[in-house]
C-alpha cells in the first residue's frame, strides 16, 4: 500500500496538526499521499464516528484508523501510536480483516448496527420479529437493535448486548427496555433474514419508528409497516497492524483487569 488518503474531522480539536505531521511522516517513508479514488488505503484520524463515515464514502477501501477521539473501538491505534502505525504500513506488516455489513431492504448497509426504534410518544411499540419466515417473537419495547459482530461493541453492547469477536459470522438481536424480564438478546447466524412488522399496542394508538443505520436515519415505518434485515454482499476492510490482538483492545477499552477471586 504506497498510495494513501487522510481522512479526518477539521473540526475536531488537534485534527489538521496531527495530519499535517503525520503527512511529513508519510513522505518520509516513501508514502504518497492522494486526495483522489486511487488511494490504497484510507487513514483515518479521529474516532469510530470518523470510521463508520469513511466506510460509506469509500466502499471496499482497506481502512486504517488511528484515534484520537474518544473511547475508539474501530479507531484502536492510539494516537501516540500513529508514526509506528505508518511504519508498519509501509512495511507491509499488516493485514486485511473482512468485517460484515448488515443491510435494510437490501440498499441501507451498516457496519455497526441497524436499529428499529420509536420516534415519537412515551409508549412502547410491539414489534414482530420473523427470522427465515418464522416467528420469533413478538417484541414490546422501545425497538430492536440487529448488530454485527464488529459493531456488538457498540449500542447493543450499552443495551445489554453481548460481545462477538469479529470473524463470529452473527448476528446479535438487542431489544431496547423490553416489558418482560425474559426478553434478553438473540444471537443468531448471519445467514438468517430477518423481517420486522411494526404493530400498535391498541386501536388508534399513533405509532412511528425510526430506522437508522450506523446512527444514520434512513427510513421511517409506520404501524402496519415491515422492514428486511439481511447480511450484505459487501464487506468493510479494515487494516489490522502486526501484533493486532482484538482481546487486548477489549480488555483496554473496557477496562477489563482480570478477576478480583483468589
Amino acid at each position: 500500500m504506497k498510495r494513501l488518503r487522510f481522512l479526518f474531522n477539521p473540526e475536531k480539536p488537534g485534527a489538521a496538526e496531527k495530519y499535517s505531521a503525520l503527512a511529513l511522516v508519510a513522505c518520509r517513508l516513501g508514502l504518497s499521499e492522494t486526495s483522489g479514488d486511487d488511494a490504497d488505503v484510507i487513514v483515518v484520524l479521529g474516532g469510530d464516528g470518523t470510521i463508520l463515515r469513511a466506510v460509506h464514502e469509500f466502499p471496499g477501501v482497506p481502512l486504517l484508523g488511528l484515534n484520537i477521539g474518544g473511547l475508539g473501538y474501530l479507531a484502536s491505534v492510539g494516537g501516540s501510536e500513529a508514526e509506528s502505525a505508518l511504519r508498519m504500513l509501509a512495511d507491509g506488516r499488516y493485514v486485511i480483516s473482512e468485517r460484515s455489513l448488515i443491510e435494510a431492504n437490501g440498499k441501507f448497509a451498516a457496519l455497526n448496527d441497524i436499529v428499529v426504534t420509536r420516534e415519537m410518544g412515551g409508549r412502547s411499540v410491539r414489534l414482530d420479529l420473523e427470522a427465515d419466515g418464522r416467528l420469533v417473537t413478538r417484541y414490546m419495547a422501545d425497538g430492536l437493535i440487529f448488530a454485527t459482530p464488529t459493531g456488538s461493541t457498540a449500542y447493543s453492547l450499552s443495551a445489554g448486548g453481548p460481545v462477538l469477536m469479529p470473524n463470529s459470522n452473527c448476528v446479535v438481536v438487542t431489544p431496547l427496555n423490553p416489558h418482560a424480564l425474559a426478553v434478553r438478546p438473540l444471537v443468531l447466524s448471519d445467514a438468517v433474514r430477518f423481517k420486522v412488522a411494526a404493530r400498535s399496542r391498541s386501536p388508534g394508538n399513533t405509532m412511528k419508528l425510526g430506522v437508522y443505520a450506523d446512527g444514520e436515519n434512513v427510513m421511517s415505518l409506520d404501524e402496519g409497516g415491515t422492514i428486511e434485515i439481511s447480511k450484505s454482499r459487501n464487506v468493510a476492510r479494515l487494516v489490522e497492524l502486526e501484533g493486532y490482538d482484538p482481546y487486548g483492545v477489549l480488555a483496554r477499552k473496557l477496562g477489563w483487569s482480570g478477576s478480583n477471586v483468589a
